[in-house]
């Protein structure tokens, strides 16, 4: 087979990177189902119908096809019956929850580790197939507003056990930010938000034409919205700020005041965490409370890895809304940037802990029964493929990170420590492999094996 080309957009990584990427998944699990969120999975198609919704995405959406098509199944055809691979895990869970509402218990705390397919741009950190892992309650009618801050604590705990450099969230409200382009006379709040939310990649000037030109702005008016982007606190005197810049009226006050709460809560719990940043925007018009933004300390250029925040209308039927407060990690992004920085790393690139030595091909069923023996006790275990040379298999061994070789023999077994190259009797029922060496680990760059 001639050697393929890589397709830029769709990561795979070594054994050793995807060691890496399933420790994070598995502790995204694992404190997620600590805080009683359900694990789910949700079909990768959905009809093109409900994937071009939003509207804002309709350029980057894969449609599913077959490559023999019959008559009549072309690119345009009934939407609803088109289907598309899911550019992101809120199209499915509305679908979900809708499907299931009368099987679910509400509020539903769910968690979704899944793929995900965009047809953008690649470049570091954005891919075209890609995981995203995701965090929500949702309510049935009503959900009550200190979910807020609880959502974005329990992602703060995965964050922090994650092998990543310290992070801060990022948080606004929605109500807020409306409230204070409203009270300054500016009408076009999606756009205004549309604008200011392009702020880090095009910076103040560019936006402020923007404003001009897109939302109707003065130029007082531009200056103010730029005015109230740039307040960042780490507690509740941005209040006073945004009031001095002319933020008045009932809308703001309440933002004002659940921004206030959330970041007090958070902080309480994990201080120094959580800022009040009011240039977080969140461009998506369903969002309508607390916004959340996330950045890992040191790698600014790599944007947010965690977002999401209150969306009242997450789906909605006749009977019933179903409001929820998110937040979502784009997984692989992290990964990549953990692996391509060297952030962190695994321990070794296989899971094997010990290799078993075969003697001669006439020996290899001992060899055999020692490995099954290990193996029953929970010791990742494999044998050596040939009866080469002893020096050989420790080669074989070696090259490959596994940490011990056994060596089956008439009159007694023995095991070595391929790093010390200490040797001595062992016992398949009774040896114990040292816990830092049983399963690959990882660690910060800088630590050892």
């Amino acid at each position: 087979m001639a050697k393929t080309s890589v397709l830029s957009g769709f990561p795979e990584w070594l054994p050793a990177g995807r060691i890496v990427e399933q420790h994070v998944i598995d502790t995204f699990r694992r404190v997620a189902e600590l805080h009683g969120f359900s694990g789910i999975q949700t079909r990768a198609v959905e009809p093109m119908s409900q994937l071009l919704r939003k509207g804002e995405i309709d350029k980057e959406v894969y449609v599913l096809r077959r490559l023999h098509a019959e008559d009549g199944e072309t690119d345009h055809v009934d939407p609803d019956r088109q289907l598309g691979l899911h550019f992101d895990l809120t199209v499915p869970l509305a679908r979900y929850v809708l499907e299931h509402q009368n099987d679910l218990a509400f509020p539903f705390r769910r968690y979704q580790i899944q793929k995900v397919w965009r047809g953008e741009r690649p470049q570091d950190g954005r891919f075209r197939e890609f995981y995203q892992a995701d965090l929500d309650v949702i309510g049935q009618d009503v959900l009550p507003a200190h979910i807020e801050a609880e959502v974005a604590l329990v992602m703060a705990e995965i964050l922090a056990a994650l092998p990543i450099p310290g992070f801060t969230i990022h948080a606004n409200n929605r109500r807020l930010s409306e409230g204070f382009f409203r009270a300054i006379g500016l009408e076009d709040t999606q756009g205004v938000l549309r604008s200011i939310d392009k702020l880090a990649k095009i910076g103040p000037e560019a936006v402020a034409t923007l404003l001009r030109e897109q939302s109707g702005a003065t130029e007082e008016q531009a200056q103010a919205c730029l005015g109230f982007a740039g307040i960042v606190t780490d507690d509740g005197t941005f209040g006073d700020r945004v009031r001095a810049l002319g933020g008045t009226g009932e809308e703001v006050e309440q933002g004002i005041a659940e921004l206030s709460e959330v970041v007090r809560r958070v902080n309480a719990e994990v201080p120094g965490v959580c800022v009040a940043d009011l240039s977080i925007a969140r461009g998506l018009d369903y969002y309508t409370g607390t916004v959340f933004e996330t950045f890992v300390e040191g790698h600014a250029a790599l944007g947010s890895v965690c977002s999401g925040g209150r969306y009242d209308r997450l789906a909605a039927d006749n009977r019933h809304t179903y409001p929820g407060v998110g937040l979502s990690i784009g997984l692989s992004r992290l990964v990549s940037r953990i692996l391509s920085a060297d952030i962190a790393h695994a321990t070794r690139g296989v899971p094997t802990c010990v290799l078993v030595s075969v003697s001669s091909e006439d020996e290899r069923a001992r060899s055999e029964q020692v490995a099954s023996r290990l193996r029953a006790r929970g010791i990742p275990t494999e044998i050596a493929p040939t009866a080469a040379k002893f020096g050989k298999q420790l080669k074989h061994a070696d090259r490959r990170g596994i940490p011990f070789v056994w060596f089956p023999g008439a009159d007694g077994d023995e095991v070595r420590d391929l790093r010390s190259g200490r040797q001595v009797g062992a016992d398949a029922d009774r040896w114990e492999a040292p816990a830092e060496d049983l399963h690959p680990r990882v660690v910060p760059t800088g630590e050892g094996a």
